[in-house]
């Protein structure tokens, strides 16, 4: 690529790198090079990073050239490893995570780590340790979270991918409000040397497209996507829930609906209850931070009352409301056995602003949560897609597949990215 400016290269996929680079038109080490520029120039925007790599290198593979973000929650060998927290502000990873060593393995050159809030136990991205992560669509607004930080450097082309963790929705909150596309894999699909006794948690990609999303996958799970043929599929459509629904995430899904029916899928209207799986959340997800080391006045005030919580919380209580979660969403594997996919909005509220964002578990984070909390608890692969503007905030939707049919879920992906009105934009002012 002739005289391509670093603002020019920044906004490159991984599947255009690759090209690039193995035609020979653009040397490995020039998408690193303009990313390392940008974040220099644009970052103090957003603080969407909390470490940068300036000896980071690429090498050869199928992400050969590109760059790769990571969330402060994994490890990457020799930088920090914060979690967003002052109890390990000094710690430094010894070795990559699973997941991180395959993408250096592909050649990704990994540039530094992004912002999470502390312990990933926020819809946010703020902590004590750092400024808070910003929308790069709107000053002052959140990313949102958990994975608020890798979101932010995807949106502002400030690296090519991204990784990120989804217990709750923590990949797919912030692709939504990012105005990118962020995939919670199936259970399982993505190794990880951390345990999760829930088994809600997984690692997963955000990316600017559906292609890089695929590719990314690829090579979390070290394994290729399979080749489908286009069908006709069954689609549940569920726009609105007890809880109330904003009227730009209701119409982006049924913007969504529209283009899906016009590609010749069938679509039924469902019914969505998402209380149920809140109120095991609210017990389950303080146990799954009881195990974190100290004491818990060593950690930030958001945090502190959910591990002393945790901590209180009996095993049999745990137990239950995880058995009491996972059989109220149950009905959602249940409606896949006569159905391909479930579209449904990402959010049941566009981005907030950052002093707006509701304490962890608190008052209106149940509305936040209500499309993606259950769907962690049917242990489904969902991803959330951009679906558009609405008063210059972008907003999402998700769709949801079937227990390890991952591909057959990125292929619908890419089928409605194609359509007008979705797909990624260009923040004001990252150009």
């Amino acid at each position: 690529m002739a005289q391509a400016t670093p603002d020019d290269l920044g906004w490159l996929t991984a599947v255009q790198v690759f090209e690039e680079v193995r035609s020979g038109r653009l040397d490995r080490q020039a998408v690193l090079k303009a990313h390392l520029e940008r974040i220099r120039r644009l970052d103090v925007k957003v603080h969407a990073y909390t470490h940068v790599d300036e000896r980071a290198q690429a090498g050869a593979g199928a992400l050969t050239g590109s760059t790769l973000a990571v969330k402060d929650t994994q490890p990457v060998a020799g930088m920090p490893w914060t979690y967003g927290s002052p109890v390990w502000r000094d710690r430094v990873a010894e070795r990559d995570a699973i997941a991180v060593g395959r993408a250096r393995t592909a050649g990704a050159a990994v540039v530094g780590k992004t912002n999470t809030p502390e312990l990933a136990a926020s819809i946010g991205t703020s902590n004590t340790l750092f400024p808070p992560t910003e929308n790069p669509w709107r000053s002052g607004f959140t990313p949102g979270g958990s994975s608020g930080g890798s979101g932010a450097a995807v949106a502002a082309g400030l690296c090519t991918v991204a990784f990120g963790d989804d217990m709750g929705g923590s990949i797919r909150i912030p692709a939504s409000c990012c105005g990118v596309v962020g995939l919670r894999p199936s259970p399982g699909r993505v190794p990880t040397e951390v345990p999760d006794p829930t088994r809600l948690s997984v690692r997963g990609p955000l990316a600017r497209s559906v292609d890089d999303t695929r590719l990314l996958l690829s090579v979390m799970c070290n394994e290729p996507g399979p080749a489908t043929q286009p069908r006709q599929l069954r689609v549940a459509v569920a726009d609105s829930s007890p809880l109330g629904v904003h009227e730009s995430c209701q119409a982006a899904t049924q913007r969504a609906a529209s283009a899906l029916e016009r590609l010749g899928h069938r679509l039924k209207a469902v019914p969505w209850d998402p209380q149920p799986v809140a109120d095991a959340y609210r017990v389950v997800r303080p146990v799954s931070m009881a195990g974190f080391p100290g004491e818990v006045v060593e950690y930030g005030e958001a945090v502190r009352g959910l591990i002393g919580q945790g901590r209180t919380t009996s095993g049999r209580d745990f137990y239950l409301a995880l058995q009491a979660g996972m059989a109220a969403a149950g009905w959602l594997n249940r409606l896949l056995e006569e159905h391909d996919l479930i579209l449904t909005p990402t959010l049941g509220d566009p981005p907030m602003a950052i002093a707006e964002v509701p304490t962890f578990l608190a008052a209106g984070w149940d509305r936040y949560t209500q499309f993606t909390l259950p769907i962690s608890f049917a242990g489904l692969p969902a991803i959330s897609i951009p679906a558009g503007l609405e008063q210059g905030l972008p907003v999402g939707v998700q769709l949801v597949g079937r227990y390890r049919h991952d591909w057959q879920l990125l292929d619908a992906a890419e089928m409605l990215e194609a359509s007008p009105g979705f797909g990624f934009q260009r923040p004001p002012g990252f150009d």
